[in-house]
Parts: C-alpha cells; structure tokens; sequence
C-alpha cells in the first residue's frame, strides 16, 4: 500500500512539473509599448531589461519594444495590455492611473515637491502599497522611474499664472478631471495625444505645452514653442509594468531576471533623467530657447494658484486617502523624519 501511494505521489509531482514546464514555455514573446522616443535612454534601458529576460528566459523568448507611441497614447497602451496585445508598458502616471488611480498622488499634486529627495522620500513610503495595488488590479511593477519636471513652453513669453489664460494649452486626452478644474478657473485646455503636440503647436491649435525639458528637446517643441516658465510644475513620475498573465507564465528565472534588471533600469532612469534636464536646457538654449524665470512674487502667485488647486484634486484627480498619505510624508519629511 505504501509503495502504490509512493508511485501515485511521485505521478502526481511528475504530472505539476510536466504542467509547469509548459506553462513557463508560454511567453515566448514579450511585446512592451511606449512613449519614449527611440534610441533614448529610456528605449536602450527597456532593450536592456529585454536582454536580461530572453537570456533567463530561454531558447525562442523575444522581447520587442513599441516606441514613440506606435501602439496609441497611454491610456491605449493600459487598454491593450488588459486586452493581451502587449504584455508590459513603460508608462508614465497618466497610464498608470488607468490601471491604478492612487498612483496619481506623485505626479498630479502641483508645486507640492521641493525636490527629487521629496519625491524619492514618498515615492519609497507609498512604494510597497501601490506594488500591492497595481498587482491587486493584474500587473507587476518591474521599477520605479521619472523623466523630470514639467516646465510650461509657449509661443510667446508668460511669467504669471494669468498670462496663460489667454492660451490654448495641451491637455491629455484621458485625464478629463484636470481639463475640467482648468476651465473652471479660466483656462482653456486643449485635449489631444502625446503625436498630434507637435502638429498642434505648429497649427496654432495650441499655444503652451507643459512638458519637461528632456520631451520638449526630443519632440522639437521648443523650436515652435521658445519660451520655457522655469519652475517646477510638477514631476513626472513612472514605472515599468507587465501583466500577471504574463508575468505567471514566466519562468522562475525569467521573472527573477526581469525584475532585477527592472530595478536596476529604473533607479538608471531617475539619475540619468534629472542629470539631463538640466543639459537639455542647456541644449535648447544654444538654438534659440529663453528661459523665463519668475521673480519671487510671480513664483508666489504660482504657490497660491497650486495651493489653491488641492482642495479640487482631491477626490477626483487624486483619491482621497493617498492625497492624505502623500501629505503626511511631506510632513514627516520636512520635519526631518526623512533626512
């Protein structure tokens, strides 16, 4: 009796390794949408995370990067990947949030973070429940990357919050919230996908683009739109994600390999990203860009504009709870709890 129920059981472990094997055999390809442009730091830092995959992965895995939003805007990349005609996407918080509305609370806060430490500080303390979140919803976060902060380019010089109420600004499509608390304090957003900004601008559909300095250098906006605001809007902040699907069909070592070389591509992505900020300044200013620097009453005016703006974002563009815990780090960390 003992020797058949030996038999059974090791049938039984032969039968799970067998359908294992063949479960982990299934992602043979990879497909992962972006808006990077190609051949940036961006594109070479998820080819590089391909690498690592396929050569964990096995014999016949492919590993495949979409660039310049070819699969659609970031809202199209969330909506493919739930359908499975990607498995992964580096997206900024305006695709996240499609996936995972708390995500909004590092991007969508408005003159709110001093710095990149900030940033990094409550980035870190919510790090562990938004991971929780987002694989709750069916997607793995690989790692955690920012691409800068938003500057406001226009057409024609503006220094203070109401010289742009007499212009059309670029809004994102999927984000109807925003255009709607702007219109309701005198602005006039213009809705449209990360391609038609620079057709936009150079048709006159548009006037301003909020942007950070590295997308503004790489789209060419600046050439059309050669006025940058410099203060720091608001940063954009990112991360890589795959869907559990494909993620479970993964082998151990796939997976191990993926989310290694996934941390390792973020934390290069947030140095390399902030170290270029400043040198795509630099870059814009040598053709023709000018940089206008409010003095201190016009930053003041921005500070109250955005204070004023937090009772509106929250409940709808940020959540309620993690527009609280985003502020309850800020505290902590100004305090000197994070320092």
């Amino acid at each position: 009796m003992n020797a058949l129920r030996k038999t059974v059981s090791l049938f039984l472990v032969g039968v799970s390794l067998v359908a294992s094997a063949a479960c982990w055999g299934a992602p043979a390809l990879l497909r992962v949408g972006s808006l990077v442009p190609k051949n940036s730091l961006y594109h070479q830092k998820l080819l590089e995370m391909g690498e690592a995959w396929r050569a964990a992965q096995g014999e016949g895995a492919k590993f495949v990067v979409f660039t310049d939003g070819s699969q659609g805007g970031e809202a199209e990349l969330s909506r493919r990947m739930r359908i499975g005609q990607l498995q992964g996407a580096l997206l900024s918080v305006v695709g996240l949030r499609e996936i995972e509305p708390s995500i909004s609370a590092l991007q969508n806060l408005p003159m709110l973070f001093r710095s990149w430490e900030e940033v990094d500080y409550v980035r870190e303390k919510m790090r562990a429940s938004m991971e929780k979140r987002f694989l709750d919803k069916g997607f793995v976060v690989l790692g955690w990357g920012d691409a800068g902060w938003v500057r406001f380019f226009s057409k024609q010089a503006a220094f203070r919050p109401d010289d742009f109420k007499s212009m059309k600004i670029f809004a994102w499509g999927s984000e109807p919230d925003q255009q709607s608390i702007m219109k309701s304090i005198g602005y006039t957003p213009v809705p449209l996908e990360t391609a038609d900004i620079l057709p936009s601008i150079q048709t006159g559909m548009i006037n301003v683009v909020p942007s950070t300095p590295y997308f503004a250098l790489a789209s060419q906006v600046y050439a059309t739109a050669p006025n940058m605001l410099e203060i720091n809007w608001a940063p954009i902040v990112g991360a890589m994600v795959v869907t559990k699907k494909a993620w479970d069909e993964m082998s151990p070592a796939g997976q191990q390999a993926l989310r290694t070389a996934g941390d390792k591509a973020g934390i290069a992505m947030r140095l390399q990203a902030r170290k270029e900020v400043d040198d795509a300044v630099d870059a814009m200013k040598k053709r023709g860009l000018v940089v206008n620097r409010p003095s201190a009453a016009q930053l003041r005016e921005w500070n109250e504009l955005a204070e004023s703006l937090y009772p509106r974002i929250r409940g709808t563009m940020v959540p309620a709870d993690t527009f609280d815990e985003v502020f309850v780090h800020i505290k902590a960390y100004r305090s000197g709890a994070g320092k």
